[in-house]
């Protein structure tokens, strides 16, 4: 068998897809959430370099097809678990509320988590958002809980978990794999093939690529262009027919391409220049614009759009106060009864047409 290389932007497929599942409202949501993640990351990265989020920064520059394109094909009662930190996407179509990403970004008093976390790890339990934790297949694991939780109830759910082609090494990931086979647990497992874990090119990350290894565990896969979202959404809403019918998890692979460092603080100049360059050509964003423009949709409104509300946004986070010290200890411990997972926001046109 050969020995697994390091993608480069020719391997990934020059047609775009088009997916006959979708309509242009659809297609204008899918444009306005990867134009909202990117400006919203973009201002994040000016807002640490002025002092104002704390920590470092980290942001999916080339890669908002990805969580954009999945998440849009999850029924409202699915979780996801988890949006890593560059899967803006997930939340924002999920409907957190932008303002209180801002907040939580710099540490403000925010509903997400009271200003008590890091600024990559958040989630929202109220839209089915499980947040992350920084051993990053160990949520895969979690993925698998709620589908076997989906499964023992008799629920037509199930749970998406993202995660990085550096975390295919780790033991979890196997563990995670191998159950969910076993049990046929209605679980897609996405994996974000940037080219990159940190600073360790793939072809010294593992010798078989790893969407070989689902047929090993008995699994479904496939492997996508990542910086196509229709392509993401489709490949998702396959795969999520497949689980709620019975037929099990999915393991799919979006290639792609990490623009940036690992985050504010790393310039990834350990990256090769010309494939940096390549993959530039295949922005997701001007991609998508294009066609986008010639349906007919203007573009330009949407990034007006955009602009005015994270402008909002921003302005509203930075008029918040920092959480009182105080109430440090407050919530370390739950001492209430858990609360169940809320629904998140499904806003792809085939679910409205399913229930009417």
């Amino acid at each position: 068998m050969s020995r697994a290389k390091t993608s480069s932007a020719v391997d990934a497929p020059e047609q775009a897809f088009t997916s006959d599942l979708l309509d242009d409202s659809d297609r204008a949501q899918l444009m306005r959430h990867m134009l909202l993640m990117r400006a919203v990351e973009e201002r994040g990265l000016r807002l640490y370099k002025q002092g104002k989020i704390p920590g470092s920064f980290y942001d999916g520059r080339g890669q908002e097809a990805i969580s954009v394109g999945a998440t849009f094909a999850l029924a409202a009662a699915d979780a996801v678990c988890s949006p890593l930190i560059r899967d803006l996407g997930a939340h924002l179509v999920r409907g957190t509320d932008l303002t209180e990403i801002m907040r939580h970004y710099m540490g403000r008093e925010n509903a997400l988590n009271r200003g008590r976390e890091g600024n990559v790890h958040f989630g929202d339990r109220r839209r089915g958002v499980v947040g992350m934790v920084s051993m990053l297949p160990d949520m895969m694991l979690v993925a698998t809980g709620l589908g076997l939780a989906y499964r023992m109830r008799g629920e037509r759910r199930c749970a998406l978990s993202f995660f990085g082609e550096g975390a295919t090494s780790p033991g979890a990931w196997h563990e995670a794999m191998n159950w969910a086979s076993v049990d046929r647990l209605p679980v897609i497992f996405v994996l974000e093939n940037n080219q990159t874990a940190y600073s360790t090119p793939t072809d010294r990350q593992f010798a078989v690529d790893p969407v070989e290894r689902a047929a090993g565990y008995g699994m479904a896969s496939a492997t996508v262009d990542g910086n196509d979202v229709e392509a993401m959404f489709h490949a998702v809403w396959r795969a999520r027919e497949h689980a709620v019918s019975g037929g099990g998890p999915t393991l799919i692979s979006a290639v792609t391409m990490r623009m940036h460092g690992h985050g504010a603080h790393d310039d990834a100049r350990y990256v090769p220049a010309e494939l940096l360059e390549a993959w530039a050509r295949r922005d997701p964003l001007e991609r998508y614009a294009a066609r986008c423009e010639s349906r007919g949709i203007d573009v330009d409104a949407l990034r007006a759009a955009v602009a005015r509300d994270v402008d909002a946004a921003v302005e509203r986070a930075l008029a918040t106060p920092m959480p009182d010290p105080a109430s440090a200890l407050e919530g370390v411990f739950c001492e209430t009864e858990p609360e169940p997972l809320g629904s998140g926001a499904a806003p792809w046109s085939g679910f409205a047409r399913t229930e009417a």
